[in-house]
């Protein structure tokens, strides 16, 4: 078990990614964030997060995959792509906090 973490400037190329990771790798994602602050006064291009779980194998695969992809959207220095090997049951489960919920049926809808 291990928990991968995308994260760039755009929602889209967060989603684009993650389509790309999930046909590359047998992954779950388990949560999408946006890292704005509440303030707009300054120009910050949105930034999103992504949450996903698998297999080690399918994690390292999933994170290489979403990185080529963002990369097409993003400069190098503008993506963060994270992997925790086996994590706590405590680091799972603070994984699992985000602010866009996902619920299974939902998703199980999505794939057909």
């Amino acid at each position: 078990m291990a928990i991968g973490f995308l994260e760039c400037a755009g929602y889209g190329a967060v989603l684009y990614a993650m389509d790309q990771a999930c046909k590359t790798a047998n992954i779950r994602i388990i949560g999408i964030d946006t890292i704005n602050p509440k303030d707009a006064t300054a120009f910050i291009p949105l930034t999103a997060q992504v949450k996903f779980e698998g297999g080690i194998d399918d994690v390292k695969e999933a994170c290489q995959a979403a990185k080529r992809a963002a990369l097409k959207f993003n400069r190098p220095e503008e993506v963060l792509v994270e992997m925790i090997e086996k994590p706590y049951e405590g680091t799972k489960a603070l994984a699992h906090i985000t602010k866009v919920e996902l619920e299974e049926e939902n998703i199980n809808n999505f794939r057909r």
